[in-house]
């Protein structure tokens, strides 16, 4: 559990697939999309009573649980087989299922009319957004095809790979030349993905369609005409081909790169981040503070042009195969090497004599009420327990006629998790007035001197004293002048709880101070 809570993933509602529109299906017959008269055949049935619109709505839900079935075990890429079916089920005994959320789990209405009606679901999200759960035939399914279509981004990513290695120098240095003209004059970035568009997208697709003639010497080009081939797309690769294999080797090892960069980063870039040397960390944190503090007030004043044009030129000169020789070679990792451990042995120095961390561990007092029951018989007061509570006459456990909770011996009180023991013993409250007051406790007796008990009133005096309290107030509507009112509580000494006797239980408050303790995995 702990390491499903420590991983990084998306515990909310699945991602959404959208449902894009497309020429190929048939949108005359799609039930989704009526027509301008059957909408109106919808208003009018809406308008003749809840009870139709309920009919539909239900009927609307079989069809749609019906097509999802059929589209599911018997259509297209994601029929399913015996073996595939089994493997489903499997996996949704094992998979827990989605917690229903709050809107779709409290949808009870009232119609107006005492009967509770089920909220109705908003369809027009669903035309446009599907989130599927976890199937094996369907995750089978797109990832097929996926990987017959991501082709494009690997042809991508080797031809940047190719620019930044300088394995064409004419075309690093066109890029360096463009480059340089954007960082000179930044308004003209606009036009680039313009320029792209019709150099990469609508000549290429004119050319397919009027190809140049054979290389018969005795011809010339002429894109004079009409267009004499099909218009090109891009196809997905077809399943068991060299493509198909090609683009599922690319993807292994992309996710083989994404899965080093994480551990690399968690490796090097973690331990400064998330204090676990507090020292570092904080310097760390400072120094980006200083900076962000710094740029609101001064990054005007930078010349965002030049470090963009140099940051651009630096990093593609490092990429240049002779740079990396000299990079990568064995004398310049070691004068690497030693110039980063030079910079974090000035690092460390500075965090242990100018980094002080001597915060004390955060402390706080925590309370237990020692409880006491009276036996008539002997006239004695017998040592119950330890409560976390003081168990008072009008506390919701003794309305309730629940028993006292907590432990019989001194010894067995233990901190909350998480603290520890400052104080070698517990300490006695002597100022029991202020709890009791802090409270709000009525119908008990203070002690204000000698050990401090608090004492219940019997049942019958604690009415009767809330009776002559409510009494005094109703009449002429307040307290005037040199008239007492009785206390709620009856607990002043020498007031009205004197002589009316003690109930069966008494308290008095112990205090102790705890300290927040490290966790045992603290580094």
């Amino acid at each position: 559990m702990d390491d499903e809570q420590s991983s990084v993933a998306n515990r909310d509602e699945a991602i959404p697939v959208f449902r894009l529109p497309s020429q190929q299906e048939s949108e005359p017959n799609d039930p989704t999309l009526g027509s301008a008269s059957a909408s109106d055949a919808d208003a009018d049935a809406h308008a003749e009573g809840q009870q139709h619109d309920g009919a539909r709505e239900r009927l609307r839900d079989h069809a749609q649980k019906v097509k999802s079935k059929w589209d599911e075990y018997g259509v297209g890429q994601t029929r399913q087989s015996l073996q595939d079916r089994f493997l489903t089920g499997l996996m949704s005994r094992i998979v827990p299922p989605e917690e229903v959320s709050e809107d779709e789990g409290d949808g009870d209405n009232n119609d107006g009319m005492g009967r509770k009606e089920g909220k109705r679901k908003d369809r027009r999200s669903s035309e446009y957004v599907d989130r599927p759960n976890f199937s094996i035939p369907l995750m089978s399914a797109n990832f097929r095809r996926f990987n017959a279509r991501v082709g494009v981004l690997f042809v991508l990513e080797n031809r940047l790979i190719h620019l930044f290695t300088w394995k064409h120098p004419t075309a690093t240095l066109s890029f360096l030349a463009a480059f340089t003209l954007l960082c000179l004059q930044p308004y003209l970035l606009p036009v680039v993905p313009l320029i792209g568009t019709l150099f990469w997208v609508m000549i290429p697709s004119f050319l397919a369609r009027h190809p140049p003639p054979t290389t018969d010497g005795r011809f010339e080009s002429s894109y004079l005409g009409p267009p004499i081939a099909p218009p090109s797309r891009v196809k997905p690769a077809p399943e068991m081909s060299k493509d198909f294999f090609r683009n599922m080797r690319d993807l292994q090892n992309s996710m083989e790169d994404f899965s080093r960069l994480h551990d690399v980063a968690n490796e090097y870039v973690t331990p400064y981040t998330n204090f676990s040397d507090e020292g570092v960390s904080s310097l760390l944190f400072m120094c980006l503070f200083g900076v962000t503090c710094s740029a609101f007030i001064a990054s005007g004043l930078v010349p965002w042009r030049a470090v963009a044009l140099l940051a651009g030129w630096l990093a593609t000169i490092l990429g240049h195969p002779e740079a990396q020789k000299v990079i990568l070679s064995p004398k310049g990792l070691s004068q690497l090497g030693q110039r980063l451990e030079t910079l974090a042995t000035h690092i460390l120095n500075f965090v242990s004599y100018d980094i002080i961390l001597d915060e004390r561990s955060e402390a706080r007092q925590v309370e237990i009420f020692e409880l006491q029951k009276y036996h008539p018989y002997s006239d004695t007061w017998e040592s119950w327990l330890f409560s976390c509570s003081p168990y008072d006459p009008l506390s919701p456990s003794r309305i309730a006629g629940d028993r006292a909770k907590g432990t019989q011996f001194f010894e067995d009180v233990s901190p909350p998790p998480g603290w520890s023991w400052k104080d070698k013993k517990w300490i006695l409250d002597l100022f029991s007035r202020d709890w009791v007051e802090q409270r709000m406790i009525h119908g008990v007796e203070i002690e204000t001197e000698g050990e401090r008990w608090v004492y219940d009133l019997p049942k019958d005096k604690v009415e009767q004293l809330a009776g002559a309290s409510s009494h005094v107030k109703s009449k002429g509507g307040g307290r005037s002048k040199g008239t007492r009112e009785i206390p709620k509580s009856g607990w002043e000494e020498g007031g009205v709880a004197e002589g009316m006797g003690r109930g069966d239980w008494r308290r008095r408050r112990w205090v102790r101070t705890v300290e927040r303790r490290p966790s045992a995995d603290v580094g």
